[in-house]
């Protein structure tokens, strides 16, 4: 899926403003695309940069074939610059790395992009360094900042950009769009529900270790609903062992909250089924919360069995 392709489809109101600008010609020096992860920020800024130096550009769109349309999307364009996190953070290096690039011999006369990802990871040195740059812009100078944490990026910089808001991906949109990579109905369902950020998502539907933990909370709810008593032998044997950190732990609750969505949806005319669904998901919920307040993982999931077996 090319950039204007995903743009059109999940940001159109974005890309048809960005898209005027550069036909009218009144671009802001620097802009601050701010949003969830997967909503297009970094797509829109190589479609930017495609766009201003597209050598057959038709209909105001890039060609996506031409050289320099390539080099963009190889990151290998001398005058549009990708940084990225080195670690944890963007190091002030980085930005004086970028500086002298740009101040090479060659490319004063032409334009210069950068697209800085995930902005709101600049230490303060390097947030320091790119003010300077964005108080006094050179001519052709074009800077993008994307981030999806807008509270931690300075308000002086702030203040320097043009401040460009994406939305989250609806949950159709993205079961959609995950559908189209080859993401299976029922698994995209689930990712859906899990994060409304296709990138994460997409992690997700790779990740071995969230495969494996799909298949077993499967099989514990499959337990529970039957009120077996295996169902605190598997916590035992197979989700402790699996779920060793706190994040992965939240993941095998949400899940399982999913898994019995679904099959209330199938219980609806079931009223006294229905009713027992709706309890145990009280009950899930609670467990839920006594994780969140550091109750061990491996008690709040033995205390859940038995009180969903006392239920039946």
């Amino acid at each position: 899926m090319t950039e204007q392709e995903f743009l059109l489809k999940n940001e159109p109101h974005v890309f048809a403003q960005i898209k005027k600008s550069v036909e009218h010609e009144r671009l802001a020096h620097a802009y601050l695309f701010e949003g969830e992860r997967g909503t297009g920020k970094h797509q829109m800024s190589l479609w930017l940069a495609k766009r201003l130096f597209c050598t057959n550009v038709t209909d105001n769109e890039p060609c996506n074939v031409c050289n320099n349309c390539t080099r963009i999307t190889l990151n290998e364009h001398p005058n549009v610059q990708v940084i990225k996190p080195e670690g944890q953070t963007i190091k002030v290096d980085q930005m004086r790395r970028l500086q002298a690039e740009f101040g090479k011999k060659g490319f004063e006369s032409q334009r210069q992009i950068f697209i800085i990802s995930d902005a709101e990871k600049m230490n303060v040195n390097a947030a320091n360094s790119l003010l300077k740059f964005l108080e006094e812009p050179q001519a052709g100078f074009l800077a993008i900042l994307e981030t999806s944490a807008l509270g931690r990026i300075l308000p002086t910089i702030q203040s320097r950009c043009q401040l460009i808001h994406f939305t989250p991906l609806s949950k159709e949109q993205l079961v959609k769009s995950l559908q189209t990579q080859g993401v299976g109905a029922q698994s995209a369902l689930l990712l859906a529900s899990l994060t409304n950020s296709y990138e994460k998502a997409i992690e997700f539907s790779s990740d071995e270790w969230f495969n494996s933990a799909k298949d077993a909370v499967l099989t514990w709810h499959r337990y529970l609903e039957k009120a077996d008593l295996q169902a605190f032998i598997f916590v035992q044997k197979k989700l402790t062992p699996l779920a060793k950190e706190k994040e992965q732990q939240f993941i095998i609750f949400q899940i399982l909250l999913l898994y019995f969505r679904q099959q209330r949806e199938k219980e609806l005319n079931n009223l006294a089924h229905l009713q027992l669904i709706n309890q145990i998901l009280e009950l899930v919920l609670q467990a839920e919360q006594k994780l969140r307040a550091n109750v061990a993982f491996q008690n709040v999931c033995e205390q859940l069995v038995l009180r969903i077996v006392r239920l039946s």
